[in-house]
């Protein structure tokens, strides 16, 4: 019976929202322009010195038609998808059905309504591991036009007390275990390993009464749908306050212009991706809009992917690069039949050459699809599509759909042309609203055209293809040079005996800064301090060589897998040693 009545129901949204996408005119940010100054290979605009997107308009819900990020992305999901598995456990092998991920998304949404006072406006802390619950917890919040703030479960008190003071919840959701360091909320927490959350996932009761006494408030496209928070490698967490809007632009483009497992008659998605993050929270929705059946992992080991991969026939991953260096690397992929594997899509921070022709030397049938985003862009700002875009080495692709950028000399702030290197500022429907509780850090980010400041160094080259360099702030300035440490990695990840490595700066009287590296070796490896700075100085100009090495166990990294460069410049100065 509820079932039945849930199916209607998210028939009905479908086919309101669908009649709007079908009457509207195409939108898009960035208009045809009206001169013949752009051009057609690269997207330049001499006239403006902008580069302007060479994707195909996608046809998007008019911004003033009210609607949430939830019955947006449920109105695509393709209806053969409601008989097939949304949501899969990895360590459980716990399966949740489309029809019961929709009845549980409405349950939940409807006892919250019901049971608590939570309303359209308050934000909600979700602090926990990757589970089924997580997916209907942020689906039913948004639909009621509540702003979700998911974050690390593994937050420290004061990192949880910096967020908290940045987000201001109302009300947190959490597991025992993670729960320990919230503090007192307006409306407490709820735990979603009790009776009592459970209780609210299948109340047919409350479905009932609330369809006939309640009404959710109209959400509107432009209204908050979640506060992400950055990574933090350059200073302290930032709350990134992003729209429905934002995300329905995103998850539009991708929905139409989509690439991954075109052609499989039902792709199976594996996440190792922690849901907080905007990588893992915009692929999510993602896979929701277009089907696909979803494997999460509640902890991430290696060797628990493999067979996760070979158990389900995973035909695709979003990962992180150091993800990509590992299954290069490792010898324990052998042991396992990964055969289904069609396409990683891969973001978080720069991906070298080398390692993906590693990897295409042992994968040869698994593309890589390198994407580029921020959590102030709301994930992807360019990405490639297709078998030959991937074939541009080193690239994160072209401007994604609805986007202009532009590459601005740090020094001048002159607008550069293709194939010259500046900092990347990106302008489009999917950029933030800002930064909750720093208007400092948003007037220095966002200008005021709404151009966003990325801190990233990159150029475009003749056929609009996008390269990232490095980040401005992490260039080592080795005496006049600018020398950027993710090459100096990605050579590092070329050497046999090398399992990870990071590039820092370290102080220097005579040079200002120069080149340290952090290296983890391969079991059984003894290269030496020397044999690193040779194998480097071999491939780089003079300036650029490791003039410092130390060895350790691991390189510490965001969730994202981005190098957290600031402990390792920490490590090495207190330290002062050559062996940490």
């Amino acid at each position: 019976m509820v079932e039945n009545r849930e199916n209607n129901n998210s028939h009905s949204r479908r086919s309101l929202t669908l009649h709007f996408i079908s009457v509207m005119a195409t939108q898009t940010q960035t208009q045809s322009h009206p001169n013949t100054t752009i051009d057609p290979n690269s997207g330049f605009c001499s006239h403006s010195r902008t580069f302007h997107t060479l994707r195909p308009n996608v046809p998007l819900p008019p911004p003033s038609h009210p609607l949430s990020l939830t019955d947006y992305a449920f109105s695509l999901l393709p209806a053969a998808a409601t008989t097939t598995s949304a949501l899969i456990d990895a360590a459980t092998d716990r399966h949740l059905s489309y029809s019961l991920l929709l009845r549980q998304v409405q349950s939940l949404a409807s006892s919250l309504q019901s049971l608590t006072p939570l309303s359209k406006g308050h934000v909600a802390l979700i602090l926990t591991p990757s589970s089924l619950h997580v997916p209907v917890l942020y689906f039913s919040l948004l639909s009621l036009g509540v702003t979700i703030a998911p974050a690390n479960p593994l937050s420290s008190l004061s990192e949880l007390t910096h967020i908290v003071k940045l987000a201001k919840p109302a009300i947190a959701f959490s597991t025992s275990n993670a729960a320990k360091n919230i503090p007192s909320l307006k409306f407490g927490t709820i735990l979603l390993d009790s009776p009592f959350f459970l209780s609210m996932l299948d109340d047919d009761e409350t479905v009932n009464r609330d369809s006939r006494a309640h009404r959710v408030e109209e959400v509107s496209q432009s209204d908050s749908a979640a506060i992400l928070f950055s990574s933090g490698t350059t200073g302290r967490v930032k709350g990134v306050l992003l729209t429905h809007r934002n995300f329905i632009t995103l998850i539009g483009g991708f929905y139409h212009l989509r690439n991954v497992a075109d052609g499989d008659p039902h792709p199976v998605s594996l996440f190792t991706l922690p849901l907080f993050h905007v990588f893992g929270f915009f692929m999510l929705v993602r896979a929701i809009a277009v089907g696909e059946t979803l494997v999460f992992m509640q902890r991430f080991d290696f060797e628990g992917m493999l067979k996760a991969v070979e158990r389900y026939g995973i035909t695709y991953m979003p990962v992180s690069p150091p993800l990509v260096v590992a299954l290069a690397k490792s010898e324990l992929v052998k042991k396992y039949d990964l055969s289904s594997l069609r396409y990683l899509g891969c973001g978080g921070a720069p991906l070298g050459k080398e390692v993906a022709d590693d990897f295409r030397g042992k994968f040869p049938n698994v593309e890589i699809g390198q994407g580029y985003g921020l959590t102030e862009s709301g994930g992807g700002a360019a990405r490639v599509l297709g078998p030959d875009e991937s074939k541009r080495h080193g690239s994160v692709g072209r401007l994604a759909e609805n986007m202009e950028a532009k590459i601005v000399d740090p020094v001048t702030g002159e607008a550069l042309p293709p194939g010259q290197k500046g900092e990347l500022w990106l302008r489009g429907p999917t950029i933030m609203k800002g930064y909750v509780g720093d208007e400092k850090a948003t007037a220095e980010t966002l200008d005021s055209e709404g151009w966003l400041k990325t801190g990233d160094l990159c150029y475009f080259d003749s056929d609009g293809f996008l390269y990232i360099v490095d980040r401005l702030k992490e260039l080592i300035k080795y005496k006049a040079y600018q020398v950027p440490p993710a090459e100096l990695e990605h050579i590092l990840h070329t050497n046999p005996e090398i399992a990870d490595a990071a590039v820092v700066p370290y102080p220097d009287e005579e040079a200002g800064q120069i080149p340290m590296a952090f290296v983890v070796r391969k079991p059984g490896s003894n290269v030496t301090a020397d044999q690193v700075m040779e194998f480097v100085a071999k491939q780089v100009s003079p300036y650029k060589k490791i003039r410092r090495v130390s060895f350790i166990k691991s390189i510490p990294k965001s969730p994202a897998g981005k190098i957290l460069r600031r402990e390792l410049v920490d490590y090495a100065l207190s330290s002062g040693s050559s062996k940490l």
